[in-house]
C-alpha cells in the first residue's frame, strides 16, 4: 500500500455490499484493526464517515469485497491531507442565508430492505448542520418521521434567523 496511488473518492457510489458471498477472509483481526483506526480517523476526515460505517456492518466475517472497499479508503487518505471542511467567515452586515437539504433512500439496503435517509443545513455558504442515518423502522412510518424532520430543520433555521434579528439589534444598540 505504500506504493499506490491516491484516489479522489473513499468509495464508489453505486456499490451495493451484501453479507452473503463466497470468499471470506481468513483472518478477521487485521480487518478488525483496521476499521477501529479508521473509525478513528473520522473525526477528523468527515468525508470517510459513510464508507466506515458500511465497511463496520461487515466486522462479524467481512468478504474480500470488504477488505477492497477498506484498501480504498486507505488509498483515499493517502491524498492530499488538506482536504476538509472549509469555514468562510460571514459578513456581519448582509442577512444570513439558511439552506436546508434532505434526501431519502426506500429500501435502499440488499440485506435487510431498511432505509437511509439525511439532511445536511448550510449557513451562507458553511455546513453547520449534518444527518445521516439508517432507519430500523417500517417503510410506511419513514415518510412521517422524514416530514417531521424536515419540520424539525426548518424549525432549526427559523430559531437562526430570531438569533440574527436579536444580533442586528445589539450591533444598533453599540
Amino acid at each position: 500500500m505504500s506504493e499506490a496511488k491516491s484516489l479522489p473518492t473513499p468509495m464508489v457510489s453505486n456499490l451495493k455490499l451484501k453479507k452473503i458471498g463466497s470468499d471470506y477472509l481468513e483472518d478477521h483481526s487485521y480487518y478488525r484493526f483496521l476499521m477501529g483506526a479508521l473509525w478513528y480517523a473520522t473525526i477528523t476526515r468527515h468525508k470517510i464517515s459513510y464508507s466506515v460505517k458500511k465497511a463496520c456492518r461487515f466486522l462479524s466475517a467481512p468478504l474480500e469485497i470488504h477488505w477492497i472497499v477498506v484498501k480504498r479508503i486507505l488509498r483515499y487518505l493517502r491524498g492530499p491531507l488538506h482536504h476538509g471542511l472549509l469555514l468562510t467567515p460571514i459578513n456581519p452586515h448582509k442577512p444570513l442565508h439558511i439552506t436546508v437539504f434532505s434526501d431519502a433512500y426506500w429500501s435502499s439496503d440488499p440485506d435487510d430492505r431498511n432505509s437511509t435517509s439525511g439532511s445536511c443545513v448550510y449557513l451562507v455558504p458553511n455546513l453547520v448542520s449534518w444527518l445521516a442515518k439508517k432507519h430500523t423502522l417500517l417503510v410506511r412510518f419513514l415518510a412521517l418521521r422524514d416530514q417531521l424532520r424536515i419540520e424539525a430543520e426548518a424549525f432549526r433555521s427559523y430559531k437562526l434567523s430570531k438569533v440574527e434579528a436579536f444580533r442586528s439589534c445589539f450591533q444598533k444598540l453599540l
